[in-house]
């Protein structure tokens, strides 16, 4: 699964070295627009709704942490 997020984050998001940290957000790397793109993306890509609760930033810091959050409603 990490494989297919960061293919699909590469595919939308080219300019963004998503391997580079481990706080994408937190490093102001990722800001809220780019945070709404990628939770519309692995959405459709993964048929999942995530709810309102888990869209909090540290699960948007690093790859590992939106695939950990992912493995819940896949």
């Amino acid at each position: 699964m990490r494989d297919k997020v960061k293919q699909i984050l590469a595919d939308n998001y080219p300019e963004i070295d998503f391997e580079s940290s481990n706080e994408l957000v937190d490093d102001g790397i990722l800001d809220s627009l780019t945070m709404v793109g990628i939770i519309s993306a692995l959405s459709m890509e993964f048929g999942v709704f995530l709810p309102y609760e888990d869209i909090l930033p540290e699960n948007f810091n690093s790859i590992d942490a939106m695939v950990e959050l992912l493995e819940k409603y896949v």
